[in-house]
């Protein structure tokens, strides 16, 4: 079955604000690799990054002594690696093991908080051969610790990939592969045994970058942890409200057919990258893209900003259980410190999944300190937003929605006619007020939550109303040609304009029921002023807040206008602006002396080149992006004296 089908979209918010406590909560960190020339020399500058930046947790692919002195005192907590070379031989010798554990664990613990051992890094995928050795080098390893008395405070474990798991759709149906259970139940005795967990690297971004090349496709909002409709298990009746959910439930339910149930799961990788393109659509290990318009990328800085900070945020708060286990903890490190260099082309997803680039500065902002906490120095607060959560159901939303609108939430444009009556759903209503309280207390930590019933989230969500965003009426395809035919009769003959739908107008082709409807449900509901009740036609049709893509808009369209987001900060202002007016924007207005020079700020520039790009390559999708630095506007800016064009 299609991935697409099972795997949901939203961060499960398990955790209401005032009744419900938990006895531990995870951790989240780093996985620091350092496959690159570039990286900083001084470990003691890296060290210092990670305390600015409030980072408690680090995984290292090795045991190298300058990064474990480097950490002594800290209070940092450190996973430390044996290299996959190196497995053969602790299998063999216990006095391989035990000289290893000695050498690169005992030297270093306790002034180095060693937490954890990494037996090779996932074995079963880039070291087949050695898969009959790593239960015997693990179990050897663990040998040696606990001959030090270090069992009980330093953990043995093995990175798996994802794709040692099979039948993941839906989630209650997966398992690991045949040829890896004998293996596993012997390794997962031995995590129970010894009182460790299993470590399973995760990418979501993976699973949604090849589903674009299917015909059930990822949504996105699922992939990165934003708010969505959620994907069904039928067979549990779970709902899954973002990839990763589902992901790690196909790994409990895989663990809970091989008889260990109770078994914990840290994730020792997870991340998205911020720009290129996978190298056969997959990692070795370990949107919108969109400076060129390229639809297809699904790296980009907006997204690897919204996934990371989504899971950041979502374990730092506790909301670390899944539909499977509600209960469950789990520790996450983000993949990876840096951008590394040697492992691809500039171009290539796995040289740019760092959160810093080698000189030290972020590539976005995030923060480990959770939603209310400084991001970092010289950095300013990332957007966030504030959205419901359709799992906690209708009794819910409607107590923390009430609650809302009676302190403090503008929620007129909620009431009947309204600008955002529609959609008149329980969810799109909650999620106008809670993130409309969020916004008017300052985006604290603790404004959203309404007791479990919202989450904040880092990329401006689909699909949900503001007050000031466009609309359009789409047809609803799922309720076939005769109620299409229906609602399109219905659309021409009372004021819409379907003269483009006719045979030779412009919009004639397709010529299907479906975008024919689409059309005109369209033009009547835009011109009714998109009043509340004008895109129902009995179901047939719903408002959306995204334009519809695939469907003609013959009808003149709303003129529009690209300008620089507030917030992102001068370097990614610069940089877009830079691209934009190197690739076909008239920024001649815009020097030293020129008609819009002034106001000479970032931001002014920035929009006045980001507009003229979008203009100029005819207001096409995906060309007022910019990496997450621009945004499209309806009504036409003005920016000190120099008013931006519209070829709308």
């Amino acid at each position: 079955m299609a991935l697409i089908r099972f795997l949901l979209v939203i961060l499960c918010v398990t955790m209401p604000l005032l009744f419900f406590s938990r006895a531990a909560v995870g951790e989240a960190g780093v996985s620091y690799g350092r496959v690159a020339t570039d990286l900083p020399q001084d470990q003691a500058s890296v060290v210092n990054l990670l305390n600015q930046n409030g980072i408690t947790m680090v995984r290292i692919y090795d045991a190298s002594p300058q990064v474990l002195t480097s950490l002594a005192n800290t209070g940092i907590k450190v996973m430390v690696m044996m290299p996959n070379e190196k497995l053969e031989a602790a299998a063999d010798d216990p006095n391989f093991a035990a000289q290893w554990v000695q050498s690169n664990v005992k030297a270093y613990y306790p002034a180095t908080q060693i937490h954890g051992v990494a037996v090779g890094n996932e074995v079963f995928d880039s070291a087949q051969g050695l898969t009959q050795k790593l239960v015997p080098a693990m179990t050897h390893v663990q040998t040696a610790l606990a001959n030090l008395g270090l069992a009980d405070a330093v953990k043995v474990s093995t990175p798996v990939a994802f794709d040692a798991l099979t039948n993941t759709y839906p989630p209650s149906a997966g398992r690991f592969t045949d040829n890896l259970v004998p293996v596993m139940k012997s390794m997962l005795d031995l995590l129970q045994r010894t009182g460790s967990y299993l470590t399973l690297n995760v990418y979501p971004f993976f699973a949604y970058y090849n589903s674009l090349s299917t015909a059930d496709k990822i949504s996105l909002d699922y992939a990165l942890g934003n708010t969505n409709a959620g994907v069904r298990d039928d067979v549990t009746g779970n709902n899954y409200q973002s990839l990763l959910d589902a992901m790690v439930d196909s790994a409990y339910y895989a663990m809970d057919d091989l008889g260990f149930p109770s078994m914990r799961l840290v994730i020792t990788e997870s991340g998205w990258p911020s720009k290129g393109h996978p190298k056969g659509g997959k990692p070795p290990r370990s949107g919108r893209r969109l400076l060129d318009g390229d639809q297809d990328s699904a790296a980009s800085i907006a997204n690897a900003q919204a996934y990371n900070n989504n899971l950041i945020n979502r374990v730092l708060s506790g909301r670390t259980g899944t539909p499977h286990r509600p209960n469950a903890d789990m520790d996450v490190y983000i993949f990876a410190l840096f951008n590394e260099n040697s492992k691809g082309s500039s171009d290539d997803t796995e040289a740019n999944f760092g959160l810093f680039y080698p000189n030290e500065q972020k590539v976005y902002a995030f923060s480990f300190q959770g939603s209310g906490g400084p991001p970092g120095a010289g950095t300013p607060t990332p957007p966030s937003w504030c959205v419901a959560n359709n799992a906690v159901g209708d009794a819910r939303l409607q107590a923390a929605l009430d609650y809302a609108c009676g302190h403090g939430a503008d929620c007129s444009a909620l009431q009947p006619g309204g600008s955002c009556f529609e959609p008149n759903t329980k969810l799109a209503h909650a999620s106008y007020a809670f993130n409309s309280y969020y916004q008017r207390n300052g985006r604290a930590a603790g404004a959203c939550d309404f007791d479990g019933a919202a989450s904040i989230v880092y990329q401006e969500p689909a699909n949900t109303c503001s007050s000031e965003k466009p609309s359009w009426c789409a047809a609803n395809a799922a309720v076939g040609d005769a109620r299409l035919q229906a609602a399109l009769d219905y659309a021409c003959g009372n004021g819409a304009d379907c003269s483009a739908i006719q045979p030779g107008g412009s919009c004639f082709q397709p010529n299907t029921v479906f975008a024919h409807a689409s059309y005109a449900v369209n033009d009547y509901y835009q011109r009714k002023n998109r009043a509340s009740g004008t895109c129902d036609f009995s179901g047939a049709a719903s408002v959306v807040y995204q334009q519809p893509s695939g469907t003609c808009t013959a009808t003149a369209a709303a003129a529009s206008w690209c300008v620089a987001k507030a917030g992102v900060g001068d370097a990614q202002l610069q940089a877009a602006l830079d691209y934009a007016c190197g690739n076909g924007a008239d920024c001649s207005a815009i020097q030293a002396g020129g008609a819009c020079f002034q106001p000479d700020t970032k931001a002014a520039h920035a929009s006045y080149a980001f507009n003229s790009y979008y203009q100029n390559k005819g207001q096409a999708s995906g060309t007022c992006d910019f990496s997450g630095a621009a945004s499209i506007v309806y009504q036409q800016p003005k920016i000190g004296n120099c008013v931006l064009p519209s070829n709308g």
